[in-house]
């Protein structure tokens, strides 16, 4: 019987090489067209170790330090958080493949979303704001909205407002509060074609803009003469964006309330930014400002500045249910005088009527 040739041959000695030089690699097998190897069918590619981040969110998070170390010193309660704040920022924009912001409840500003068309949102939240001389609760505050078409919204509210007086005679009132109707119109929003389509076919927005006028009236009861809510009519002018940059995207608020005699003209201005973890629960964050423009006869000139973290999460698989909530406080040291809250909070329950919660596609 032959034996088998084990010599080694330039055949045998190119095989061998090429075994033991190559790397393996998992979920792969080799092409016969090519030399290279290509991924298996059905197979995701492996995603990018965030290891490589690390540097440039220790670079962001320095820059975003240093830029809030010169603010004023009225910005004093800022500084002492600006470390978190600045971790947050710098987390969301390395280690997020999608950071999704966005507005309306629990939070004070509000984004270009709308429900849908022919689709009911429908908001219950429990509202608190207090600091050293009064505090306003909300319990609770009923928002209706329901989308005419996938560009406008038709809203609705009215809460049932408590009002504490903190003074040498402590009072506490409570009333139904004012009525708040508006009309929230998408006028611009930009669909990339290189976006996946969901499961209607339709694409999402990478940046929108809208206007949502608000006009509040006073109902007719006691409130207004128990001083438990504001007098109207007073109306609210402003414009929403959000856009889509790299990884996170930003919700923003920008407007004017025209007020009467007894409440002072303000300006409003609200960022929100966040991130979408699993099971569809969002973790967000705010900055809201609202100014106003002169001092009245019964209180100086106010102004709220505050920081809120909040939150979105569903109820169950359908995701016709969600959980809400927020919490913050105001950026400037708190007095009796200028009006900064001391603590913000909301907490709430969200029903809406389409697959997914407000959304710009079209």
């Amino acid at each position: 019987m032959k034996r088998p040739r084990t010599t080694p041959t330039l055949l045998t000695d190119t095989v061998n090489m090429q075994f033991i030089t190559t790397p393996k690699r998992r979920n792969c097998m080799p092409s016969n067209a090519t030399a290279f190897w290509r991924p298996l069918p059905g197979k995701k590619p492996r995603k990018r170790d965030n290891r490589s981040a690390l540097p440039c969110m220790l670079r962001e998070f320095i820059c975003l330090r240093r830029s809030i170390r010169r603010l004023p010193e009225e910005y004093s309660a800022l500084k002492r958080i600006a470390p978190f704040l600045c971790l947050i920022l710098a987390a969301l924009t390395r280690f997020s493949p999608l950071a999704l912001a966005q507005g309306g409840p629990p939070f004070r500003s509000d984004d270009p979303d709308t429900p849908g068309s022919r689709d009911w949102e429908i908001n219950t939240v429990l509202v608190g704001d207090r600091n050293p001389s009064e505090g306003s609760y909300v319990t609770p505050n009923i928002d209706i909205n329901y989308g005419l078409g996938n560009r406008v919204q038709l809203k609705y509210e009215v809460p049932l407002s408590i009002h504490e007086t903190r003074d040498s005679s402590d009072h506490i009132a409570a009333g139904l509060g004012d009525s708040l109707f508006g009309v929230k119109w998408r006028f611009y929003s930009h669909h990339p074609k290189t976006a996946a389509p969901d499961s209607n076919g339709k694409r999402e927005s990478n940046f929108a803009m809208s206007i949502y006028p608000q006009l509040l009236l006073s109902n007719p009861t006691r409130s207004v003469r128990r001083d438990i809510v504001e007098p109207g009519p007073q109306f609210l002018m402003p414009m929403e964006a959000n856009a889509r940059i790299g990884p996170i995207r930003i919700s923003g608020e920008f407007g004017y309330w025209f007020t009467n005699k007894d409440v002072p003209n303000s300006w409003i201005r609200g960022v929100i930014v966040g991130h979408e973890f699993k099971k569809k629960t969002e973790l967000d964050l705010e900055l809201y400002d609202q100014d106003a423009t002169r001092a009245t006869a019964a209180e100086p000139k106010t102004r709220e500045s505050t920081l809120g973290i909040g939150f979105h999460t569903p109820l169950g698989k359908s995701g016709s249910v969600w959980f809400l909530g927020m919490v913050g406080r105001s950026l400037v040291p708190v007095n009796r005088t200028n009006g900064q809250p001391s603590w913000i909070a909301s907490l709430g329950l969200q029903f809406v009527t389409s697959r997914r919660r407000r959304h710009s596609s079209e």
